[in-house]
């Protein structure tokens, strides 16, 4: 049990699931919806919080990366990287993939038997920091405190950044193997449009359908409160969207409108990668808001109750 952010009311578990939303069953309340979610947003300082989770990012970015090139370093290098980069390049700035791109190679090249199993362990560890950054935020957008103990959160935090990881391999399977995959479910399934159409009309539904089920995940188990499992949440299918809008409007904007270069010079790179982060972190915090007013009992406007 724990009070709701801003209200003396109590809501126990089996209360709130007796209460209905106060946005269900409610038409022409779009407007109202969206002023919900922005007045929510300023209250609990998202945009702030949204600069934390960036640079929590940052720092678990280049481990998490070490991690995937240990795997990467396993398959032949120039199949893969000129494969997976044309993939980043249509989200990043040219100045940020130029940074990531030159890492990735270095480490790739430099891999081996003692990278893989001495990077996956540290990089998990320091990639689940960024989690954990996730965890607290959620929980400050959701008005609860974190009553876990630490050993519970922390693995919470490394098991969520393991699924992070799952995703990603998934991905870069589906990107170096999807017309091979594509094949084998013509195959399979007896659907021959399938293999017609081809892979490429297909792999960024799939990727984005990924997307949705790995934040879906962290809106689930990150927050330490009680919320029933749905395959889809409308803050999944938000910060999806959001992310990659302003992804698209952000590299659009580096590169046809501002000079970055001529004011923060070789670190120019890092700074567009730290706005690109600070855009994913602002989005994952804005889905959550949706989730948590679009689950807010409607007679009493609390929070959703704590995990005890």
């Amino acid at each position: 049990m724990r009070y709701g952010r801003k209200f003396l009311w109590k809501i126990d578990e089996p209360e709130l699931g007796n209460h209905q939303s106060a946005w269900s069953g409610r038409p022409g309340t779009w407007w109202a919806l969206t002023k919900e979610v922005w007045t929510a947003s300023c209250e609990d300082d998202v945009f702030g919080r949204a600069a934390q989770l960036g640079f929590y990012f940052l720092l678990a970015l280049f481990p998490a990366l070490l991690g995937v090139t240990a795997l990467i370093g396993m398959l032949p290098s120039q199949v893969v990287l000129p494969t997976v980069m044309p993939y980043a390049r249509e989200v990043l700035p040219a100045e940020s993939l130029i940074l990531v791109e030159h890492y990735v190679e270095q480490m790739v090249q430099g891999s081996g038997g003692g990278l893989f199993s001495l990077s996956l362990l540290g990089s998990l560890w320091v990639a689940s920091w960024g989690m954990m950054a996730i965890i607290n935020t959620l929980n400050a957008v959701y008005g609860v405190k974190e009553t876990r103990p630490f050993w519970k959160a922390g693995l919470t935090a490394v098991l969520l950044t393991i699924g992070g990881a799952v995703f990603v391999i998934t991905s870069l399977i589906l990107i170096l193997a999807g017309e091979e995959v594509s094949q084998w479910i013509a195959e399979v399934t007896g659907l021959a449009w399938w293999a017609t159409l081809g892979w490429p009309l297909w792999q960024w539904p799939v990727i984005v359908l990924l997307m949705l089920m790995a934040i879906n995940l962290v809106y689930y188990w990150a927050p330490n409160s009680d919320h029933e499992w749905q395959w889809v949440k409308p803050g999944s299918v938000l910060a999806v969207f959001l992310w990659i809008v302003l992804s698209l409007g952000l590299k659009f904007y580096v590169e046809n409108f501002i000079n970055y270069n001529a004011v923060y010079g070789p670190i120019t790179g890092v700074i567009i990668l730290m706005m690109w982060l600070y855009v994913g972190g602002l989005t994952l915090l804005l889905g959550g808001e949706l989730n948590f007013i679009l689950k807010r009992p409607h007679s009493t406007g609390g929070s959703v109750s704590s995990e005890t």
